[in-house]
C-alpha cells in the first residue's frame, strides 16, 4: 500500500516537477495470426489488436483521472512483424499492406504509436527479414502511428555488417519518402543492438517471443523530480547526490507500479515491467541536460558528463529495483537530442558533439537518438555511425540504439521541427572523412571473447 504521506508527495512531484507516465504499451502477440494470404493475416492481426486494446486508450485515462496521475501515452507492441508473417513469403507490397493495417488497428483503438515492424537479424536474416527491411521506408511514409525497428547486433551474435550497410540506405531512403514533414520517417525508425523484448518506449518497441500472449507494461518518466530533489542538495558531494538519485528514483518507481498494477487489473492482462527511464520532452524543467547541469556542469558536452550521466543511470536503476520486482525495459536516462530542450541549447552552442554524444551512449540507457544530420551525409557514413554503436553496445553488453535524421535539404545550422513530444533538432555536423570502403566488406564482426559464458 502507498502511504498518505507518499500520495502527498507524488502530488507535489506531479505539480512541480513534470512527473508523468509517459506510457502504458500493451504488448499483442501475433503468432497465432498465421495465415497462407495476406489478406488473411491483416484481418487476423486488426481483429486481435482492436479486441485486445479496445478499452486501453480510456483504461488509461480513467486511471489518470482516477489518481491524478499524467498518463500521456496509450501505445501497442506487436511481435516483430517479420517474424509473425514470415509464412505469407511475400513481396514489399504485402508488407506495406500489413504496415497499414496495423496503422488502421492503432487508430481504431485510439493509441498515438503502435511499435513492431521489426526484423532481428543479428547473426542473419531470412527472406522475411529482408523483404520487411527493404519495405521500411515505404511502410513509415504510408502511414501515421507505425514505427519500425532492427536488432543487427548482440554481445553474442556479433556484428551482421550486411545488414549495417543496409540500414544506412534504409534509412536514407526513408528520409526522402517523408522529406516534406522534415524526414520525420527517420523518427519512428530504430536500429538497435541487444534490443529487448519489454521495452514500452517508441519507436523501439516490439513485443518479444519470450513474452506472454497480451501483457501490459508501463515507462514511467521523472527528469524534472530528479533536478527538483538534486537542487536541495545543491553543492553536496557524491555519495549525496547518489543517495538522492536513488531515493528519488525510489519513489518515481512507486507511481508507475500503482498505475501498471491499476491497468493490469482493468483491462483483464497481465502486468510485465516498469521501465523507469528518465525520458526527457521538450519543456523546460523536463530535462536531462538540466540534470547534469545541476550536478555542477555549465552545459551537457563539458567535460565531466560522461561521468555524471553514468553516475545518474546507474543510481536511477539503483533506486528503481528496490521499488519493484519487475523492473525491465531499458531503465536508465535517455539523451534524445530532439526531446530535450538543454541537449539543444547544447547542440546549438558546439559543447555537445556527435562524438561527446557517442561517448555519452557508453553509459547511458539506449543510444544516439533523436539526431538531425546533414540531408547529404551518405548511406555509408550513416552505416558507420551505426557500427560504431552497436560496437559499443556488443562489447559492452548493453542496449544500444541509433535513431538518426538526415533531414533532406538542411544543412549545419539548420533546424528541423518535429513538433509534440519529438521536439526540434539542430543539424548536427558530421565526420566526412570516408568509410565506405569499411562499410563495403559485409559479412560479420564475431562477437567478443567474453561473450562466450556458457
Amino acid at each position: 500500500m502507498i502511504s498518505r504521506m507518499e500520495i502527498q508527495e507524488t502530488n507535489r512531484m506531479i505539480a512541480e516537477a513534470n512527473l508523468d507516465v509517459r506510457t502504458i504499451t500493451m504488448g499483442v502477440s501475433l503468432l497465432d495470426c498465421t495465415a497462407e494470404t495476406v489478406e488473411r493475416f491483416c484481418a487476423k492481426a486488426y481483429d486481435k489488436i482492436t479486441r485486445a486494446a479496445e478499452h486501453l486508450v480510456q483504461a488509461g485515462d480513467d486511471i489518470a483521472l482516477q489518481f491524478g496521475i499524467p498518463v500521456v501515452n496509450k501505445r501497442i507492441a506487436v511481435t516483430p512483424v517479420a517474424q509473425a508473417a514470415a509464412g505469407l513469403r511475400t513481396d514489399t507490397e504485402g508488407f506495406v499492406a500489413v504496415a497499414k493495417t496495423l496503422d488502421r488497428a492503432a487508430e481504431t483503438v485510439g493509441v498515438n504509436f503502435l511499435g513492431g515492424f521489426s526484423a532481428l537479424v543479428q547473426k542473419g536474416s531470412t527472406q522475411s527479414d529482408r523483404t520487411l527491411t527493404h519495405t521500411i521506408p515505404a511502410a513509415l511514409a504510408e502511414t501515421k502511428r507505425v514505427c519500425a525497428s532492427v536488432n543487427v547486433g548482440s554481445s553474442r551474435a556479433g556484428i551482421n555488417m550486411n545488414a549495417v550497410a543496409r540500414m544506412g540506405h534504409v534509412i536514407k531512403e526513408t528520409a526522402a519518402r517523408t522529406a516534406a514533414q522534415g524526414s520525420v520517417g527517420c523518427a519512428k525508425l530504430v536500429v538497435f543492438c541487444n534490443a529487448v523484448e519489454d521495452n514500452p518506449f517508441m519507436a523501439g518497441a516490439f513485443h518479444g517471443a519470450g513474452e506472454r500472449d497480451l501483457v501490459i507494461n508501463v515507462g514511467v518518466s521523472g527528469p524534472g523530480v530528479v533536478k527538483r530533489a538534486l537542487e536541495e542538495v545543491r553543492g553536496a558531494d557524491f555519495e549525496t547526490v547518489c543517495e538522492t538519485v536513488k531515493r528519488t528514483a525510489f519513489k518515481i518507481t512507486r507511481v508507475g507500479q500503482l498505475v501498471a498494477l491499476e491497468a493490469s487489473r482493468r483491462l483483464g492482462v497481465p502486468f510485465g515491467i516498469i521501465d523507469l527511464s528518465l525520458a526527457p520532452t521538450p519543456a523546460v524543467g523536463d530535462s536531462i541536460a538540466e540534470i547534469l547541469q545541476e550536478m555542477g556542469l555549465a552545459q551537457a558536452g563539458a567535460p565531466g558528463t560522461t561521468a555524471a550521466l553514468a553516475m545518474l543511470n546507474d543510481n536511477v536503476k539503483k533506486g528503481g529495483v528496490m521499488a519493484s520486482s519487475y523492473v525491465g525495459g531499458l531503465s536508465g536516462a535517455f539523451i534524445p537530442v530532439s526531446e530535450d530542450h538543454g541537449m539543444i541549447e547544447a547542440a546549438r552552442s558546439g559543447a555537445l558533439t556527435l562524438e561527446k554524444l557517442e561517448a555519452m551512449t557508453c553509459v547511458c540507457s539506449v543510444g544516439l537518438d533523436m539526431i538531425a544530420v546533414p540531408g547529404d551525409t551518405s548511406a555509408e557514413t550513416l552505416a558507420g555511425i551505426i557500427a560504431d554503436e552497436m560496437a559499443i553496445g556488443m562489447i559492452n553488453g548493453k542496449t544500444t540504439a541509433v535513431r538518426i535524421i538526415p533531414a533532406a535539404g538542411k544543412q549545419v545550422g539548420d533546424t528541423v521541427e518535429f513538433g509534440g513530444l519529438l521536439g526540434s533538432a539542430p543539424v548536427m555536423p558530421v565526420n566526412s572523412t570516408s568509410c565506405e570502403a569499411f562499410i563495403r566488406r559485409g559479412g560479420r564482426i564475431p562477437p567478443p571473447i567474453h561473450s562466450f559464458r556458457n
